[in-house]
């Protein structure tokens, strides 16, 4: 049989025996997973500093037992993967569900007071300018909320802008046990109104799920955010970080119509 003739019978098993192109990626050679060709993968190193220990990372990673408003159960799972290459989709795609004010987070003035929230003072509204900048690291006296007295002892030059305060919830890992704590250490009314008037401060950052002590919640929240001037970062992680001065950034999500966000922060040396 002559080979032409013999290549023509052929050309349909031929055809037959090709797998056909990815409808999504015609000219694509055919897809080969994860499981027909393994490819080596090294164990993703997870860090704390970056640049030699130049970049302190201070936002907490969310975790299912990462603890909760109010809750002895913790978030609890926030993450789901509808869409997952193991069940043949074309990439991973996770959805995220969870409250605003989790973890480190961010508070607007529509956080407790209704008519900015009419207004439109969400997150997105936030100064960025206020967010980054110097910032000074302070440790507060570990048997007291924050009072007038506490802030007065502390002595923060005027001028400073950006502080951090880090409290007795850091040494007890409050933002690392799954039960929320009504003890942690905050802001009472009056140490809040003392920073009002007698400091610079803008940018107020604490190491537990709120700026304002348990016992003085709103009121402190009220007197903190009524002029619209200071930003509340909650939830920050101060452990194995030196008391002074730094570089702080904080960048929370874009979303307008919130009143909370998370929020990533870091330090610079």
């Amino acid at each position: 049989m002559a080979p032409l003739l013999l290549f023509l019978l052929l050309l349909p098993l031929l055809a037959a025996a090709t797998p056909p192109a990815h409808p999504a990626y015609p000219d694509e050679p055919p897809f080969c997973s994860a499981e027909s060709a393994p490819v080596p993968v090294t164990v993703p190193e997870r860090r704390e500093a970056h640049g030699g220990g130049r970049i302190l990372d201070i936002t907490h990673y969310y975790r299912e037992d990462m603890p909760s408003w109010e809750s002895d159960d913790g978030i609890g799972q926030f993450l789901w993967l509808p869409a997952s290459m193991r069940n043949g989709s074309l990439a991973n795609n996770s959805v995220m569900r969870m409250p605003t004010h989790t973890g480190t987070h961010v508070d607007a003035p529509g956080h407790v007071f209704q008519h900015y929230f009419d207004a439109g003072f969400d997150v997105d509204t936030l100064d960025l300018d206020v967010l980054n900048g110097p910032s000074l690291l302070v440790d507060v006296p570990r048997d007291q909320n924050i009072t007038a007295k506490t802030m007065e002892s502390l002595q923060i030059p005027k001028g400073v802008q950006r502080v951090l305060f880090r409290t007795l919830n850091t040494d007890r890992q409050l933002m690392w046990k799954k039960e929320f704590d009504t003890s942690y250490v905050g802001f009472m009314k009056d140490g809040a109104q003392w920073l009002v008037d007698n400091t610079d401060i803008k940018l107020i950052g604490i190491d537990y799920l709120s700026v304002a002590a348990f016992d003085d919640l709103i009121p402190s929240h009220l007197v903190l955010l009524k002029n619209r001037d200071i930003i509340l970062v909650e939830g920050l992680k101060l452990e194995n970080v030196k008391p002074g001065l730094y570089s702080v950034h904080c960048l929370p999500l874009r979303l307008r119509g919130a009143e909370g966000s998370p929020i990533r922060c870091i330090l610079i040396k």
